[in-house]
């Protein structure tokens, strides 16, 4: 990029605003699905504890949906949701999402001992209400792992979908390579990496919240 610095700072100075509405952009289009993945993730965790039988198929097939490269996935749902919406870019990053929660609400519902499901229901608890108060709460510890991989797997995928007109911060990448000019590229690395240090510290301070006794078992060992 020749005698180019790699930074211009009276540029980013000047688009502040610009920045902020791409971050906010890339945000809902990176954690929207992830939010529906982990409610499509939960019945289907359920469902899949319940009759074992399911879980390996379903796991088969997110999986296999994981390995497609989100840009061929992108140009191949172009038709059906349109050129630069958030559907077209959101799907995917919904398939991906469930491909890491699907085995981690599993675990974290089979986790639970069945001593435990046994006095929850001999104390009178019916099926729903030892989901909520008994087994849910246990499983959060493992949720959150899922949750935390999926939020920065989908918040680093999402920049892909500035090369089919939406992409939050994926803009900046684009713009910086025709350009030749860094430091739109610099910028969207640093928000890029700013938002997924964020949204894994809320999770962290989430799990804290949610399963106190996680983080004193794993102090014990």
């Amino acid at each position: 990029m020749g005698d180019e610095p790699l930074v211009r700072w009276h540029w980013v100075n000047t688009h502040l605003g610009y920045l902020r509405g791409l971050l906010v952009d890339h945000a809902v289009i990176a954690l929207l699905p992830v939010l529906l993945g982990l409610l499509i993730a939960l019945p289907l965790g359920l469902l899949c504890t319940r009759y074992g039988r399911l879980y390996q198929p379903l796991a088969a097939v997110f999986n296999v949906i994981y390995a497609l490269p989100a840009l061929a996935v992108f140009v191949v749902l172009i038709p059906y949701t349109g050129l630069a919406t958030q559907a077209t870019v959101m799907i995917p990053l919904t398939c991906y999402a469930l491909a890491v929660l699907l085995p981690t609400t599993v675990d974290g519902l089979r986790a639970v001992p069945e001593p435990v499901r046994q006095a929850a229901t001999a104390l009178g608890y019916g099926p729903w209400r030892r989901l909520a108060a008994v087994e849910l709460p246990a499983a959060v510890p493992y949720l959150v792992a899922g949750l935390r991989v999926a939020a920065v797997s989908s918040i680093s995928l999402a920049s892909v979908g500035a090369l089919v007109g939406r992409g939050g911060l994926g803009y900046l990448f684009l713009d910086g390579f025709q350009r030749t000019f860094p430091t739109p590229i610099v910028a969207g690395i640093v928000l890029v990496a700013l938002l997924a240090l964020v949204t894994d510290a809320v999770l962290l301070l989430a799990r804290r919240l949610l399963a106190p006794w996680a983080r004193r078992e794993a102090v014990g060992k």
